[in-house]
């Protein structure tokens, strides 16, 4: 039996290979797993519960028959999906965990992140995080109409990627010492994110691993 971690599939109605990757993932690598964990950006936005598409639906039959019939569905917020709610939870029988989780994996001390708060030298998303994650500016949010609400993520996205193609490759990376600094805290050996789209197996000394995820639209599944 194995735990898998995945994250950063941003599922996306423009991108259908991804999604159809994703379930037929689930019913034959994942089959035998003993627990999956998503973290993160597992959709490309996610604008309330209350939105239902094709897609949204498709991948939650998917996961709540995995869920009932294989193994549990761990799932975290990322910077993109962090309005995914209880409703989206109980449909599916996913459940939600904290960013940073600590769990012990195979008596290992493990943490896992999305990743964003790694980013240290970001600071202008960092600044956009703190606004976004108010539980007061996403209450507001979600009292809009669905449509503004579709809209503005819309707008979000285009406004992330036009910003993020003029920031410095470093910038939208960890910080080392930030690394450091959140495993020392939570006492942990293994750190396992994804949000960089930058995998790798990083060996930080003295027993300490770091393991990024790949995503899943630019390089592969």
């Amino acid at each position: 039996m194995s735990t898998l971690f995945i994250s950063d599939l941003h599922l996306d109605e423009s991108r259908p290979a991804v999604t159809r990757a994703f379930i037929d993932w689930l019913q034959t690598t994942a089959a035998t797993a003993h627990a999956l964990y998503i973290l993160g950006d597992f959709f490309e936005s996610w604008v309330g519960d209350d939105n239902h598409s094709a897609l949204i639906d498709q991948v939650a039959r998917a996961l709540q028959q995995y869920t009932t019939q294989t193994a549990p569905v761990y799932l975290m917020h990322g910077n993109r999906d962090f309005l995914i709610g209880q409703a989206f939870c109980q449909q599916t029988g996913c459940q939600l965990i904290d960013d940073p989780y600590s769990v012990t994996l195979y008596q290992r001390p493990t943490l896992l992140m999305h990743g964003d708060t790694l980013c240290t030298g970001d600071t202008d998303y960092l600044a956009f995080r703190a606004m976004v994650r108010n539980p007061q500016w996403q209450q507001q949010l979600l009292a809009k109409p669905l449509t503004e609400r579709l809209a503005l993520a819309k707008q979000l996205r285009s406004a992330s990627m036009q910003a993020n193609s003029n920031k410095a490759e470093d910038i939208m990376d960890v910080t080392e010492d930030q690394v450091h600094m959140v495993m020392q805290q939570f006492h942990c050996q293994l750190l396992i994110h994804g949000h960089t789209h930058r995998p790798a197996i990083h060996d930080l000394g003295e027993g300490r691993v770091r393991i990024v995820l790949g995503d899943w639209h630019q390089q592969g599944w």
